[in-house]
């Protein structure tokens, strides 16, 4: 007795005809020119419900900045003991118990006289030049991942530290917005103005460049011209 098996040929596959559309691109151009549209046909002038006035607690928290010669400097004081306590749980884990410095984060201590050598070390008594910048960074940028976390009276407790272990300051300094614009660094003179002579050139709005001149001419292999 024989057997079979009836077999259904396999239909063919079907066919997908590709739409083609605005490429994102495209879309995202068009959707930025739109954006500019409305937002030149808004009015210039304040007073059309468009944000607001900033507060003065606003303003405060980020007009921080502190000049070298102590403009900025908030209320406040920190003595070297102050200063010591907070290093030891702050700072040292990355800068070293006496400001060494520890793998590759840098020494704060140290320097002097290298900086006309050909292995300057730039650290807070041989580089910086004013003891107000260096409130300014402090309270800006350390410590590290955690910036802006320390209070004034922080800042200066650290601030007077640094200086007394890179002997600048003495054991009693008290750090304040009165007392640091008088600390003398030892790399203050080594700061100048650059000078900024008044250029010779004359204002050109049109035809300024002379026209290139070909100096040389390069012709292919086995060509004559």
């Amino acid at each position: 007795m024989s057997s079979w098996i009836e077999t259904t040929p396999a239909p063919p596959p079907a066919r997908f005809s590709a739409v083609r559309g605005p490429r994102p691109r495209a879309v995202l151009g068009v959707l930025m020119i739109s954006l500019l549209h409305v937002f030149a046909s808004l009015p210039a002038h304040a007073g059309q419900g468009i944000g607001r006035q900033a507060s003065a607690g606003e303003i405060a928290a980020v007009d921080t900045d502190v000049r070298g010669d102590g403009a900025g400097l908030p209320p406040g004081s920190g003595s070297v003991a102050q200063g010591e306590a907070l290093y030891e749980e702050k700072c040292a884990a990355c800068h070293g118990d006496f400001g060494e410095g520890t793998g590759r984060m840098p020494a704060l201590i140290g320097g002097e006289g290298s900086l006309a050598t050909d292995r300057p070390r730039r650290t807070i008594g041989s580089f910086w030049p004013f003891a107000p910048s260096l409130f300014d960074y402090l309270r800006r940028a350390m410590p590290f991942g955690q910036a802006g976390s320390l209070s004034a009276a922080e800042t200066y407790a650290l601030t007077a530290f640094l200086l007394n272990i890179n002997g600048i300051a003495k054991e009693d300094f008290i750090a304040s917005r009165e007392s640091l614009p008088g600390v003398k660094m030892p790399n203050r003179a080594g700061f100048v103005i650059a000078p900024r002579p008044a250029s010779p050139n004359t204002r050109c709005m049109k035809n300024c460049r002379a026209p290139a001149r070909v100096m040389a001419r390069a012709k292919a292999k086995g060509s004559e011209k």
